[in-house]
C-alpha cells in the first residue's frame, strides 16, 4: 500500500448553496451543447444545402457532442480519481469556451463538426466531475438527494432556457449563437473561487485506489443507457411529434410551448424527487420508468385524437424522466466510495449519454417503419414498462 498517512489531520470544509449552484451551472453546460443550436438548425441547413452530406451532418452537429460524452466520460472518470476534482473542471470549462466559439469564425462544416467533436470531449469531463463533486460535497443524505434532483431540474429549465436563447441570438444569423459558449468562463471563474479539492478522509493522490466492484454495476449501467434513451426521447422528438397531430410548422407559439411546459414537468419530477424519494426510497427508479411508460404508451393511443391526446401522456412521461436522472444518481454514483467514484460517475454518464445519443436514432429508425413518431414513441414506453420491471426487481444499495 502506498503512503496513506498526512503530516496534519484533514479539516472538512461543508459547502452551501453557493457551491451547489456553480456545479449545477456547470453541468447544464452539455445540456446548452444540445439545445442552444436547435432554433437555427433550419439556417444552417440552408446554408450549407450545397455541402454533400449536409442533411445528414448537419443535424450531427447537435447530437455529437453526447457521442462524444458517451465515449470519453469513462476516461474522464478515470482521470478525476488520479489527478483530483477541481482543476479538472476549471480547465473542462476553459477548454469548452474556446471550443465552442470556434464556429463563430469559421463557415467550413467540417471544421465545425471537428470543434463540435472535441467539445463533448471537454463535456464529458465537465459533467463527470460536476456529478461527482456534488456527491463528494454533500454528504447528509437530504441534502445530497436536494442537489442531485436539482440536477436534472436545472438540465430541464436550462433546455427551455437556452432555446429560448438560441432563437433570440440566431436572428442575427446561425452563428451568432456559438458566442453563448463564453459563458462558460464566467462558471471557471466562479470554480476557481468558490470550489476546493474534496477529501475522502485522506487528500487526493494519496488516497489508495480500489478495484471497481463491477458485478453490481453492470446492470445498473445497462439500465442506465435504456434510461438515458427514455429520459431524451420526449426531448428531441416531441415538437416533430406535435406537428405531426395537426399543428402547422410554421406555429412556433404552440409547438415551443408544449415543448417548454413539459421540460416543466421534468423540472418539476427533479424539485420533487427528494420528497418523493422519502417516501419510496429506491423504488423511485422503477416508479419513474412507470410513469414514463404510462405516458408514452397514453400519447400513442390518443395521438389520433390531435394535439389535445399528445399533450397528456408527454407530461406524465416527463414528470417521470423528471425522477429517473437523480433516482439513478442516488443509486449507481452516491453510494460509492471516495476513490472510486469519479471512475464510477464517468462510467455512468457515458452510459447515461449513451443513451441520449441513441434517442433519436431508435425513435426515428421506429418513426420511420411505423409511420410515425407516436408509434415509436409508444414502443419506446413499451421499453419503459419493461425496465420499470427489472429495476424493481434489481438490488440496490
Amino acid at each position: 500500500m502506498s503512503a496513506a498517512t498526512h503530516a496534519h489531520p484533514v479539516t472538512r470544509r461543508n459547502a452551501t448553496a453557493v457551491q451547489a449552484i456553480v456545479l449545477l451551472a456547470a453541468a447544464s453546460m452539455p445540456v446548452m451543447a444540445a439545445t442552444l443550436l436547435t432554433p437555427v438548425l433550419p439556417q444552417m441547413l440552408e446554408h450549407f444545402a450545397g455541402t454533400p452530406g449536409s442533411a445528414v451532418l448537419v443535424p450531427l452537429l447537435i447530437t455529437a457532442p453526447a457521442l462524444m460524452i458517451a465515449v470519453f466520460a469513462p476516461f474522464a472518470g478515470q482521470i478525476v480519481d488520479r489527478v483530483g476534482r477541481k482543476w479538472l473542471l476549471v480547465i473542462g470549462l476553459v477548454a469548452y469556451a474556446a471550443l465552442g466559439v470556434i464556429p463563430a469564425f469559421v463557415d467550413g462544416l467540417g471544421a465545425i463538426l471537428a470543434s463540435r467533436l472535441a467539445l463533448g470531449v471537454c463535456e464529458s469531463a465537465i459533467m463527470t466531475v460536476a456529478t461527482a463533486l456534488i456527491v463528494d460535497y454533500y454528504r447528509d443524505e437530504k441534502q445530497r438527494s436536494r442537489y442531485l434532483g436539482l440536477q436534472g431540474a436545472t438540465a430541464s429549465i436550462g433546455a427551455t432556457v437556452f432555446i429560448i436563447v438560441g432563437t433570440a441570438v440566431g436572428a442575427a444569423g446561425w452563428q451568432a449563437p456559438f458566442w453563448v459558449y463564453l459563458v462558460s468562463l464566467v462558471i471557471a471563474a466562479a470554480a476557481v473561487v468558490l470550489l476546493w479539492e474534496p477529501r475522502g478522509g485522506e487528500a487526493v493522490g494519496t488516497v489508495e485506489r480500489s478495484r471497481i466492484a463491477w458485478g453490481p454495476l453492470v446492470g445498473p449501467l445497462l439500465v442506465t443507457i435504456l434510461g438515458g434513451l427514455t429520459f431524451y426521447t420526449l426531448v428531441v422528438n416531441l415538437p416533430v411529434i406535435v406537428e405531426q397531430a395537426g399543428i402547422a410548422a410554421s406555429n412556433t407559439a404552440v409547438i415551443g410551448g408544449i415543448a417548454a411546459v413539459a421540460s416543466l414537468f421534468v423540472a418539476l419530477g427533479g424539485i420533487f424527487f427528494p420528497q418523493i424519494r422519502k417516501l419510496l426510497g429506491d423504488r423511485v427508479v422503477p416508479v419513474g420508468f412507470a410513469l414514463q411508460a404510462v405516458g408514452m404508451i397514453l400519447l400513442w393511443a390518443l395521438s389520433g385524437l390531435g394535439v389535445g391526446g399528445v399533450v397528456p401522456g408527454a407530461l406524465i412521461a416527463s414528470f417521470g424522466a423528471g425522477l429517473i436522472l437523480p433516482g439513478f444518481l442516488t443509486w449507481v454514483v452516491a453510494r460509492t466510495g471516495f476513490a472510486e467514484r469519479g471512475r464510477v460517475t464517468g462510467l455512468w454518464t457515458g452510459a447515461f449519454f449513451l443513451g441520449n445519443f441513441l434517442a433519436p436514432v431508435v425513435a426515428n429508425g421506429l418513426g420511420a417503419a411505423l409511420g410515425g413518431l407516436a408509434g415509436a414513441v409508444g414502443i419506446i414506453g413499451v421499453l419503459a414498462a419493461a425496465a420499470a420491471v427489472i429495476t424493481s426487481r434489481m438490488k440496490r444499495g
